[in-house]
């Protein structure tokens, strides 16, 4: 079965950075977009960044340009967010998501989250 497994969560200082991972198994990956999606407490989740299939095409939200960087690695199975400059305001559990590029409501799949604290 399809699994997504984030990991490199933890608790860093506001202005540190930190990279999250996340491995998919039981899919193609290569066929499928990959999401990066966070959600705080008491708030709705929301996405952070995006890329396509391929990898060629990013897009983030306004709160994070310039300072998270997504990327896919089609021959490990892998998605990275790169978190530089970090704010407490960053402070979330962080879930991927995988959608197929051409059945993206019957192909989508979440991993189980990792959390990520910005504190001093």
């Amino acid at each position: 079965q399809v699994q997504l497994v984030e990991s490199g969560g933890g608790l860093v200082q506001p202005g540190g950075s930190v990279r999250l991972s996340c491995a998919a198994s039981g899919l193609t990956f290569v066929n499928y977009a990959m999401s990066w999606h966070r959600q705080a407490p008491g708030k709705e989740r929301e996405l952070v960044a995006s890329i396509s299939s391929a990898g060629g095409i990013t897009n983030y939200a306004d709160s994070v340009k310039g300072r998270f960087t997504v990327s896919k690695d089609n021959a490990k199975n892998t998605v990275y967010l790169q978190m530089n400059s970090l704010k407490p305001e960053d402070t979330a559990v962080y879930y991927c998501n995988a959608r197929h590029k051409y059945s993206p409501q019957i192909n989508n799949y979440w991993g189980q989250g990792t959390q990520v604290t910005v504190s001093s």
